[in-house]
């Protein structure tokens, strides 16, 4: 007697996939522009979903895993946008986000993403599979989805202390500051010594969940160069820059070394992010050719008489030929739009299809060896930009410098870019979307159900990705400080990328510190082969350090923390090293309360920045100063939320 199969994709299931990737999207992006990283988003999808379909009669875990599977979409589209399109603004060729422009790089790169990841699902998941830590993860969150009430306990305790921290912080009741720090000068030669931590509970949440390899990795980055680059510059080059000496003069010893990693040092991180792109291409070379040529031979037995189970269908190739078309023609459009030269927009369609498919293979196998959240995203975009830029340069000649926008961007920089934002939003999704059909895979789910599920909430989310950019960059600011916006989130990606486009196109970039950083990539990628090669399991992946590197040292040490937390945890548990099962088991609830800290902290930094936007005033929220906290108050806060989270990871599997 046969029984109906469970319910995958239902209205309820869309309806809910949709608003929990609008609310994750919004929350990425915040967190993204302000530290540089956006986290994976399907293991608190999968909860919520678990609760919430539970108050409507209960939901299979089939039916849960389509939530989760829209709703982690969130988070990459999130990156895509966050790492390249405030490039535009920065550059100054937009006043402010354009809501058709992004709708359309956001909304067709993520359906691009999609299709250019389905013939790669059978060679990375199927055939030759890839372990895709976060896929694996989410599966056994589903599977254990029949009492997700302790789950959803911690996302919300925690994600209400996240937002109650950031609503005491400096851009809301200002009770508390942003961040503690220490500075001095040292000795005769007034050398900078710099300490200092954010006081964000989101990246102490942001350090558990990628680790302590991946923590050691950024804070030593940022070591790197806030004690070790800055005092050598300022102690025998300093005089050679009368520019920046000038700046630094009677400055405080803080704002010296900002002046000096801002004006040089950060851009070591550039070159070792450009080293690490090629690298990392390089390295996947042949990996890449057996999943295409696996891929395309599926899709040839597909289209044949073979009858194809439930869970192998994925989506019918001819149609994802026909909408690649459909996709690309408006970004022709898009393209021509820009540089008004058919022989120009046509080429770079052309590269753009070509480089998608390629950096989303990328971003997959990428994602499916150390997790979405890992995935190193910003270099596959930097790789794009450059070799766009070489193409561009060729076929625009002279007039790839002719000024256009507000700010006269120079033309083949904006081109560079918006080919950029495409593959990056393409490549955060792909990675993503294969990540979720491991998942679905582990759990018998139907492919060409996720497939459509991850497009339907990429494109939702692309549709308020404009508005929340814009409410950021009105309350908040984006890119360098300003006398209006003097903690302006930084946006580093799409910094880079701005920096990198124009330096390429007849700007100033400090090339022999981007050549340097090279130099300081290659001897890391040496050193990660060497640990490779004798079985190491510390690793020192090349962007991540290249991360540390380019972003200020006080985003880097709650990583770092979060993740000696993640370890602690591990070393109550006794989990050995290469039981990768425990290690998931024993960090669910602190991946939870992360989450939650996280969610918590980004949701309330939007809500803060609407009254700040409707009233023009960024302290409209402030209380007087007598209310104010000093940093050691902050930092003591701090020291408590890290408690809290140890002793959440403590419980273990027993109250995921």
């Amino acid at each position: 007697m046969s029984s109906n199969p469970p319910r995958q994709l239902t209205f309820r299931a869309v309806v809910l996939a949709i608003v929990l990737a609008v609310v994750l999207s919004a929350a990425n992006a915040y967190l993204g522009l302000f530290a540089g990283l956006t986290i994976a988003t399907a293991i608190p999808a999968a909860v919520v979903s678990m609760g919430v379909l539970r108050l409507f009669g209960g939901g299979s875990m089939l039916e849960n895993n389509i939530v989760q599977t829209g709703a982690s979409a969130g988070g990459s589209i999130a990156a895509g946008v966050i790492f390249t399109i405030p490039a535009l603004v920065i550059m100054g060729y937009w006043p402010d986000f354009k809501y058709w422009w992004v709708l359309g790089i956001a909304g067709l790169g993520g359906l691009l993403g999609v299709l250019f990841s389905v013939p790669l699902r059978r060679s990375m998941i199927v055939e030759d599979p890839l372990p895709f830590p976060e896929g694996k993860a989410a599966a056994e969150v589903l599977k254990a989805g029949d009492n997700p009430g302790p789950g959803l306990k911690i996302l919300a305790v925690s994600g209400a202390i996240g937002a109650v921290v950031k609503l005491a912080a400096a851009s809301g009741l200002r009770i508390i500051p942003d961040t503690w720090t220490q500075s001095a000068y040292l000795g005769s030669a007034k050398i900078t010594a710099f300490l200092g931590t954010n006081l964000s509970p989101a990246l102490l949440g942001v350090g558990y969940i990628v680790g302590l390899n991946v923590g050691i990795v950024v804070v030593s980055g940022s070591i790197l160069s806030w004690h070790i680059a800055i005092p050598l510059y300022q102690a025998f080059f300093t005089d050679t820059d009368p520019a920046l000496a000038a700046k630094i003069f009677g400055a405080s010893a803080a704002d010296a070394a900002y002046a000096i990693w801002s004006a040089k040092i950060r851009y070591l991180g550039v070159g070792a992010m450009l080293i690490g792109g090629i690298w990392t291409l390089f390295s996947l070379r042949k990996s890449l050719l057996g999943g295409i040529k696996s891929g395309f031979a599926a899709a040839r037995n597909s289209a044949g008489n073979t009858v194809v189970a439930e869970t192998e269908r994925d989506l019918p190739m001819k149609w994802m030929l026909v909408a690649l078309v459909v996709f690309t023609l408006p970004l022709l459009g898009l393209y021509q739009a820009i540089v008004g030269q058919w022989h120009v927009s046509i080429p770079m369609v052309i590269i753009m299809i070509v480089v998608g498919f390629l950096f989303v293979s990328v971003s997959g196998y990428l994602a499916g060896l150390i997790g979405s959240s890992n995935n190193p995203v910003s270099g596959i975009t930097i790789s794009t930009i450059l070799f766009a830029s070489v193409v561009l340069a060729v076929l625009l000649g002279k007039s790839g410098l002719t000024p256009v926008g507000v700010g006269g961007a120079p033309l083949g920089a904006v081109a560079a870019i918006m080919i950029g934002a495409v593959v990056c939003c393409a490549a955060a999704v792909g990675g993503d979307n294969l990540q979720d059909l491991k998942a679905g895979y582990l759990i018998g789910a139907t492919p060409w159900k996720q497939q459509l599920m991850i497009g339907i909430g990429a494109f939702s989310c692309a549709l308020i990705m404009a508005p929340v950019l814009s409410l950021l960059s009105q309350a908040y600011g984006i890119g360098a400080p300003t006398p209006e916006h003097p903690n302006a989130l930084a946006a580093p990606q799409a910094n880079l990328m701005a920096s990198v486009a124009r330096g390429l196109f007849g700007g100033e970039l400090p090339w022999t510190f981007i050549a340097l950083g090279a130099v300081v990539g290659a001897i890391v990628i040496a050193i990660d082969e060497w640990l490779k090669k004798t079985g190491k399991r510390f690793r020192v992946p090349v962007l991540a350090a290249a991360i540390g590197i380019y972003l200020p040292l006080e985003l880097m040490v709650p990583i770092f923390l979060g993740g000696l937390i993640a370890h602690l945890v591990e070393r109550f548990h006794k989990v050995r090293a290469d039981d990768e099962d425990a290690r998931d088991r024993a960090h669910r609830p602190g991946v939870l309360f992360s989450a939650g800290l996280i969610t918590g902290e980004a949701l309330m930094g939007i809500a803060i920045a609407i009254p700040i936007v409707v009233s023009a005033r960024a302290d409209v929220l402030a209380l007087p100063a007598l209310f104010q906290l000093n940093q050691w108050i902050g930092l003591a806060i701090l020291a408590v939320v890290g408690w809290l989270l140890y002793r959440t990871g403590r419980k273990g599997e027993q109250a995921a």
